[in-house]
């Protein structure tokens, strides 16, 4: 490395510091110690002020030195962003970090990483599961794959997908229980619900090409759409959740699907949510291409 120019000066700067003394950061960097005290000294003169203080048994940075540690830390930063985002055009590269709901993460998007992370060895995907919305903008993640209707936002969105509703039991809560014959009999039983707050508080249904929505009420609230399955499974009431989420369970009969001539086909889009423009990191843009090209060909078959 070009020690001469001012990012290089930065880079021994910023090492000394992690290091503790110049001898340590010399060793890092491959340097003698005299020569790391003479690019520190060129920086000080340069600048025109001391920024750090040396003595036989430590080094402390002034209140200049501090502030140009913090500024250089961050254009370093800077410098290996851009130039990761550049080589990732070639040999996609660089850790993913990816964040889904905790039941459609599980069921539909661990396959599509492993599948993903084949054809794409040199990406190290993070993978996050969990039904908090993380903060994109902030930095806590680079892809998120959420539900429903997105808010105005300066994040990019794909769709990805769609998820249709359905009301489920098991057959042993329909046999202590009764099997509701129209939607009103939901008002008799222990319907379980989200509780986050984009949940709708009312079930939305279909009668004579009219909509309307029941109030239904029941003991148990939860935030996850796994989890009221599970519920579901266990006989502790009717749920009404995402078809993807009960799908081999309604195949091999552990739950039952209910009024479904009174189903509205109500469609719930999956977006993959992410910061678009042209800095975008290859490894983002392929990550999405992949989820939108699986959705494609899973609605082809």
């Amino acid at each position: 490395m070009d020690f001469n120019g001012r990012s290089g000066e930065m880079s021994v700067f910023t090492t000394v510091a992690q290091e503790g003394s110049l001898s340590a950061a010399a060793r890092a960097l491959g340097l003698t110690p005299s020569a790391v005290s003479r690019i520190i000294a060129r920086t000080e003169q340069r600048l025109g002020t001391r920024l750090l203080l040396r003595t036989t048994r430590a080094i402390t940075f002034t209140a200049e030195g501090e502030a140009f540690l913090r500024g250089a830390r961050r254009i370093l930063a800077d410098m290996d962003e851009v130039e990761e985002a550049i080589a990732d055009q070639g040999v996609p590269r660089g850790r993913l970090r990816v964040s889904a709901a905790l039941g459609h993460g599980r069921l539909a998007i661990v396959p599509l990483v492993a599948a993903f992370s084949a054809r794409y060895p040199n990406i190290v995907v993070d993978l996050n599961l969990g039904d908090e919305v993380v903060d994109i903008l902030g930095g806590q993640a680079d892809v998120a794959v959420r539900f429903g209707h997105l808010p105005d936002s300066p994040l990019t969105a794909r769709r990805i997908g769609t998820t249709g509703q359905v009301v489920v039991a098991s057959p042993e809560y329909l046999q202590r229980h009764g099997i509701p014959q129209e939607p009103e009999d939901l008002l008799q039983h222990n319907c379980l619900r989200f509780n986050f707050r984009r949940a709708e508080p009312n079930w939305p249904f279909i009668r004579d090409g009219k909509s309307f929505a029941l109030k239904v009420s029941g003991n148990i609230e939860c935030s996850s759409g796994e989890a009221l399955a599970q519920f579901a499974q266990m006989g502790a009431g009717i749920a009404r959740i995402g078809e993807f989420s009960v799908s081999e369970d309604l195949q091999r009969g552990d739950l039952i699907a209910l009024l479904q001539a009174w189903n509205p086909g109500d469609q719930e889009p999956i977006h993959a949510v992410f910061v678009g423009g042209a800095t975008m990191p290859a490894r983002v843009r392929l990550f999405v291409d992949f989820l939108v090209e699986h959705h494609r060909m899973s609605a082809e078959t």
